[in-house]
């Protein structure tokens, strides 16, 4: 037989390909989309022929792409051209940068931020609209909390979406009101998206430019692979599959994307998108839901009281029956389903309805998943096991809401589980790991860095030591682990001969650098289905 010549092939003294706990020195052959060798680079050479391209590293480490198990491609390639308030320490500091990005961007009718945390500034208060006026007077402002549950508005955005005193909450959300019972600013949950439509309202053009921004920007994070969930009902205007097709009839798809499209009861409507989408670099994988919020805003669901608020203890989104029934069906035609559950409650809830869909339908290979699973109760953790269900986790999240404030609402007794990585992967748990982003920032080796480390919201103080995991299980969560969770075990997530290649260099080798560099470390070379999508240096030696 003919010997087949590589297109590229790529060479390093630290090779990671996730089949063993240490890097070692390889060389990988790539022909069209596919590995189709690996070994030493005597073992290499018959494949090189006049037109191979060689990369040559020395001690950069070579490991699979990234494979992102959770996020919002549209929402975060909005999220990438809003003001970030994350580093603001006061309500004035943050009204500081909507001010200058406003003014930076006087042609944008709406002026859009993100991530603001109340429980990092001085004192720790709920921001108004009545600040947000006074310096935005006559244009609208959306500022999304950091964990994306709740909106601070101004008073223009308000007048546009018609909400007024006498405007009634809708079903899962809250318009939050003054003394005097008008509305103060800050919306909740479901009553975003009273909001968020007006805002939100792109044309297919603006679409196809946000779409390039997020791809531009996955690879050159070395993500190859990512999940865009369902977000809220008003973020769906947002969503546009057909954009994503388009890129890919074009060649200009550089990360797969895995569509996870609304839980919701109307199955023909999924059946559709999954029949329509289904290539390997988009396809429907499932379907996604919510079940509850976020902790610092209490609409987690929690099983008994809030800590420092004991008249609540959060709601579910739906009644638990409806979530079963729509879990059962589902299941019944095959979908992998996934739940945003982050209150025991919630996550209990989650577990309790895909064991009633393997009663009623029978046990099958389903995959589904548990989104967050910050706070849990003993008893269930065995059950991500038994049930077979991939926590599906975001390490770098615990770092991002103050600790404190988190602890004060949950109380020391649930304090004892949050974010229990080993825990979950020492009861046989299979993880995966993702951004959310927007919510947290793309890069993977954020989450990498918190999921070794356990270093809390101070920058010093490690937040329960023993559920630290090895580098080794960190990166195979953020690669293998997704693949599995996806049913793509068999061509993505290792570097291994007949996989497809998706392969990221990093500049420096993870496992011989002090811990606390991880999160800075670049990226060098990314590979996407074979093709160079992101070269750092142009790095080329031809040989």
């Amino acid at each position: 037989m003919n010997q087949q010549i590589a297109d590229i092939i790529v060479s390093s003294n630290a090779v990671f390909t996730g089949l063993s706990d240490q890097p070692e020195p390889a060389s990988i052959a790539i022909k069209d989309n596919t590995i189709i060798a690996i070994g030493s680079e005597e073992q290499i050479k018959p494949y090189i022929g006049e037109n191979t391209k060689f990369y040559q590293f020395s001690d950069q480490l070579i490991m699979p792409g990234f494979h992102d198990f959770h996020l919002h491609i549209m929402d975060g390639a909005v999220a990438m051209n809003s003001a970030n308030l994350f580093p603001a320490r006061s309500e004035e500091e943050a009204l500081e940068i909507i001010r200058k990005f406003a003014e930076s961007r006087p042609e944008d009718e709406w002026v859009i931020g993100s991530t603001w945390d109340a429980g990092y500034w001085d004192t720790q208060k709920l921001p108004s609209r009545y600040s947000l006026d006074r310096i935005l007077p006559d244009r609208p402002a959306l500022m999304f909390h950091a964990e994306g549950h709740y909106v601070w508005v101004n008073t223009k955005a308000l007048e546009i979406a018609n909400i007024n005193r006498d405007t009634e909450n809708p079903s899962y959300g809250i318009i939050s009101k003054d003394e005097n019972g008008e509305p103060d600013g800050i919306l909740y949950e479901k009553a975003m998206g009273l909001v968020i439509r007006h805002a939100y309202d792109f044309t297919k053009e603006e679409k196809r430019e946000l779409f390039a921004n997020f791809l531009n920007h996955a690879v050159s994070l070395g993500v190859t692979a990512v999940h865009d969930l369902f977000a809220t009902e008003s973020l769906e205007i947002l969503n546009d599959y057909d954009v994503f097709k388009e890129f890919e009839d074009k060649g200009k798809l550089t990360t797969r994307v895995h569509l996870w499209p609304a839980l919701n009861g109307n199955l023909e409507y999924v059946k559709r998108l999954r029949d329509t989408y289904h290539s390997d670099k988009l396809r429907v994988s499932g379907l996604k839901q919510f079940i509850d919020g976020v902790i610092t805003a209490r609409t987690a669901y929690l099983l008994e009281p809030y800590a420092d608020k004991p008249d609540t203890r959060g709601e579910t989104s739906f009644p638990s029956e409806t979530i079963k029934k729509w879990v059962v069906d589902a299941d019944n035609e095959g979908f992998s389903i996934r739940f945003h559950a982050i209150g025991d409650g919630a996550i209990r809830l989650a577990l309790d309805a895909y064991e009633e869909a393997q009663k009623v339908n029978g046990k099958r290979d389903a995959r589904h998943s548990i989104e967050h699973v910050e706070v849990i109760h003993p008893d269930d953790i065995g059950r991500f096991k038994e049930l077979d269900v991939t926590a599906s986790m975001q390490p770098d999240h615990f770092a991002m809401s103050e600790r404190g404030v988190y602890t004060d609402r949950i109380g020391n007794e649930r304090e004892k589980y949050v974010f229990p990585i080993h825990t979950l992967q020492k009861s046989g748990a299979r993880l995966a790991f993702g951004t959310d982003f927007p919510i947290d920032v793309l890069n993977p080796l954020l989450q990498i860095y918190r999921a070794v480390s356990r270093i809390d919201s101070s920058g010093e103080k490690v937040w329960h030591p023993h559920e630290r995991i090895s580098l080794a299980e960190a990166l195979k969560a953020y690669t293998v682990g997704s693949a599995y969770s996806t049913f793509r075990e068999h061509e993505l997530g290792t570097l291994e001969v007949g996989k497809l290649a998706d392969i990221v260099v990093l500049e420096r080798n993870l496992f011989e650098i002090p811990v606390e560099e991880i999160p800075d470390t670049k990226v060098q070379l990314t590979i996407s289905d074979g093709k160079v999508v992101f070269d750092q240096y142009q790095y080329l030696n031809e040989k």
